[in-house]
């Protein structure tokens, strides 16, 4: 079966950085593109950032654009958030989701259980 388990939350400083990892398993990783999908307290649903299957395009939410990065090995059947200069705002439960398509965006069939970035000085 498709799993999904993030790591790397945490608690960061305003600018301070934190790395986000999503393990994937049950399904042809390579083959479907990946979101990070994030959800603060009391607020909806929120795309932060997504990655073809094969690493040729990404998306970004505007207020995360040139400080957070995604990327994907393949390899390690993982995709990854890297997000830098951090904000007050950008604290939220984030979710690895898979596509439905090797190139889509918020067509996601699979979620993971979240792992919570908290950023307060």
């Amino acid at each position: 079966q498709v799993q999904l388990v993030e790591s790397g939350g945490g608690l960061a400083q305003p600018g301070g950085s934190l790395r986000l990892s999503c393990a994937a398993s049950g399904f042809t990783f390579s083959s479907y593109a990946m979101s990070w999908v994030r959800q603060a307290p009391g607020k909806g649903l929120e795309w932060v950032s997504g990655i073809y299957s094969d690493g040729s395009d990404t998306y970004y939410l505007d207020s995360v654009k040139g400080r957070f990065t995604i990327s994907r090995d393949n390899a390690k059947n993982t995709v990854y958030l890297q997000m830098n200069n951090l904000k007050p705002e950008d604290t939220a439960l984030y979710y690895c989701a898979k596509e439905k398509y090797p190139s889509s965006w918020h067509e996601n069939d699979y979620w993971g259980q979240g792992t919570q970035v908290t950023v307060s000085s």
